[in-house]
């Protein structure tokens, strides 16, 4: 398969204009896979806030600070890379994108300021700072979702493709709610983790909603798409995924109603490893839907790529540089699973 892509461009394996593009596509999506797991919880955290008693929200907000450092990594180092290593793409893309993009930054700064300023608050005024949070979260869920919907459904901006966005954007939330109550089931203990239970059980009906409403979008969006997951080739492959996804979903659902049943308390870090499960699964299926294009059917990784003596540039950095943040991060997230202190 890559040899013919690669003939198929007039280029050799070999050469670094094929693979060096591919290369920067693979981090790519792993910083991007990062971003929606790990910086995940945190969103999720963010929107389950306003739902919490006010006597729990600080309890709440001292449980994640661990993380907020190593989180904020993944989204400024993708965006970073895919400026640098896909620079055609950027500006055709914002143009379609820009209220979404717009959305997802305002809650991305609005939820940093918050987090810091309600630290330093006056002891009255924090609990307006953890609204800001709150706020700044809902945007960035439903950014995510409004961005996921138009990339799927190729940019179209009639009614129809709007209101999906505007669903999938709830569904988005509810996702990353799902994410951050599975990882507070996990951590604490106490009317949180009662409280969590709950919602992640209301949660994670619309989570599989909008997983499969994007699933379908994108088969019936573009033929294409659709060929390349109903070839007899790609049912072998795609049959394997959809199960998968379905015992997660499945396995979460039966797991939340025993959550609190002491025996099985042991367990309660698998509803939270499910769902990491099920986001890598989703993005790995739209990575694969999509791939080589940036834009479908109409821009490649190729045709957006800087040139190989940028792309060298570019390497050299990532090389030096995402070591040395990946393992500051992992030793932030060595405590991840577990119970809080």
């Amino acid at each position: 398969m890559i040899t013919n892509l690669a003939g198929s461009l007039g280029l050799e394996i070999t050469n670094s204009a094929f693979w060096m593009p591919l290369l920067m596509l693979a981090l790519l999506f792993a910083l991007m896979l990062g971003g929606a797991m790990f910086d995940g919880f945190d969103i999720g955290v963010g929107l389950l806030l306003r739902a919490a008693p006010a006597n729990e929200r600080a309890h709440m907000m001292v449980v994640l600070s661990p993380w907020r450092d190593a989180n904020e990594f993944w989204l400024l180092l993708s965006i970073g890379l895919f400026v640098s290593a896909f620079p055609l793409a950027w500006g055709a893309i914002l143009a379609h994108l820009f209220m979404p993009v717009m959305i997802t930054l305002i809650g991305v700064m609005l939820r940093s300021v918050a987090f810091e300023f309600r630290i330093r608050a006056a002891s009255e005024q924090r609990m307006r700072w953890m609204n800001y949070f709150w706020f700044g979260s809902i945007l960035t869920a439903f950014g995510h979702g409004m961005l996921l919907a138009n990339v799927v459904m190729g940019y179209q901006q009639d009614i129809p493709s709007v209101w999906f966005s505007v669903f999938i954007g709830i569904c988005a939330v509810a996702a990353y709610a799902l994410l951050g109550a599975t990882w507070l089931i996990m951590r604490v203990q106490g009317t949180i983790q009662l409280l969590a239970v709950g919602w992640a059980r209301h949660a994670i009906r619309w989570s599989a909603a909008g997983m499969v409403a994007l699933s379908i979008a994108l088969g019936l969006a573009n033929p294409a798409i659709f060929y390349k997951w109903s070839s007899t080739t790609s049912l072998v492959l795609a049959a394997p995924v959809w199960f998968l996804m379905l015992t997660c979903f499945v396995g979460i659902d039966m797991l939340l109603g025993r959550a609190l049943v002491p025996k099985y308390r042991t367990l309660s870090w698998m509803p939270f490893t499910l769902c990491l499960i099920l986001f890598t699964c989703m993005l790995g299926g739209l990575s694969y839907s999509m791939f080589p294009f940036v834009i479908l059917d109409n821009m490649t990784i190729w045709d957006a790529a800087s040139a190989s003596s940028s792309l060298r540039l570019v390497l050299a950095a990532t090389i030096i540089a995402v070591p040395v943040m990946v393992i500051f991060n992992l030793m932030s997230y060595r405590t991840l699973f577990g119970r809080a202190p």
